[in-house]
């Protein structure tokens, strides 16, 4: 979701990459709430950190604890900023408590890029 909001609103001021410490596919109900709110991410992949070495960032955003924790270094010149937002899809409930949680980490995440895109970029 991150992904989405940052190229979103970035444009073209900035590449974005996304990946993870472990790939799992992209979940079919962010791709739906995402869509719900204009972004369509059902084109995103998954994937593993290890493929982004060598490239330098300026910028290294976690977005759990467990990346934060797990996260390589990349010795460049990159500000590692982090912000732990939970993870919906390990919700249990009714499908409505389910989809309620996307909605709500979605938005989270979007204010959260939006303010970032603002204030680097």
């Amino acid at each position: 979701m991150a992904e989405g909001y940052l190229k979103h609103y970035a444009g073209n001021n900035a590449l974005i990459y996304s990946a993870g410490i472990e790939t799992h596919g992209v979940n079919p109900m962010a791709v739906k709430i995402m869509k719900e709110d204009g972004i369509d991410i059902s084109n995103n992949t998954s994937n593993d950190i290890d493929e982004y070495k060598g490239i330098e960032f300026d910028y290294v955003i976690t977005v759990c604890d467990n990346a934060k924790e797990k996260c390589p270094i990349f010795h460049s010149r990159e500000v590692i900023i982090h912000k732990n937002f939970p993870d919906p899809s390990k919700e249990q409930g009714s499908e409505q408590f389910i989809i309620n949680k996307f909605k709500e980490v979605r938005d989270s995440i979007k204010s959260f890029c939006k303010s970032f895109v603002k204030n680097n970029l």
